[in-house]
């Protein structure tokens, strides 16, 4: 078992460039698992974790309804925003700057192997992010992500998850609105939720959040529930 994970803050990047990137490395370590099972001496695979934002996107997962983008392409222009279908689960999304998006791309054998335990422990990390700002965030049933007031009319979400897994391997992640523009999220049906809100932590403190500080506050949870050790670095 290999439980250091290698982490890079890639700042503002470009979704497809990140796209692809995190199949370089989910690649990678499928590669690695497919010599590790010919060989007698198996080498230790690999486990890496990026911090990103990204210029507006919208995207799409395998099993989305793309009428849930209520805009057309023209408009996606006029607004400086792309989309794409892409290969995880969940429905629509919406990415931009002032949002965390997390790509944890590891190799669950490493952890555990269990998909559910995965996603809640993800949760989990933001939630108890939340908390030392003095939120209380929760899981609603039947819905991934993390979510404030649940079970009320007020009932709004602040962080979507949306992986993808091959062999315990896994890829794409979550995106935690922190200074987001929400303007944005009104051209979907965010994840296919049409009574629900959106809301990110500027809008409820009411004051502009430091991102670099709830990185680090975030990343400390992440590790500290999955038991790994961060080791900061070029992958």
């Amino acid at each position: 078992m290999n439980k250091h994970v290698l982490f890079k803050d890639l700042g503002l990047i470009d979704y497809k460039k990140c796209w692809d990137y995190q199949e370089e490395l989910f690649a990678e370590i499928l590669a690695k698992k497919s010599e590790n099972r010919k060989e007698v001496k198996k080498d230790k695979t690999n486990n890496y974790l990026i911090f990103c934002e990204h210029p507006h996107v919208y995207t799409l997962g395998k099993s989305g309804n793309k009428k849930n983008l209520l805009v057309n392409d023209d408009y996606l222009k006029s607004r400086g925003a792309s989309f794409y279908k892409i290969n995880r689960g969940g429905d629509i999304t919406y990415h931009g700057p002032g949002q965390i998006v997390g790509y944890p791309i590891l190799d669950l054998d490493n952890f555990f192997t269990d998909i559910h335990k995965y996603l809640r422990l993800l949760e989990e990390a933001v939630v108890l992010t939340l908390k030392e700002y003095g939120l209380f965030g929760e899981r609603s049933k039947g819905e991934t992500g993390v979510w404030l007031d649940v079970g009320t009319s007020k009932a709004r979400k602040i962080c979507a998850l949306g992986v993808k897994s091959s062999r315990w391997v896994t890829m794409h992640g979550f995106a935690f609105n922190i200074n987001s523009d929400l303007s944005y999220f009104s051209n979907i049906i965010p994840c296919g939720i049409r009574d629900k809100q959106v809301t990110s932590l500027k809008k409820e403190l009411g004051k502009e959040i430091d991102l670099k500080e709830v990185k680090k506050k975030l990343l400390i949870h992440i590790s500290n529930l999955f038991q790994m050790t961060i080791k900061d670095g070029d992958i």
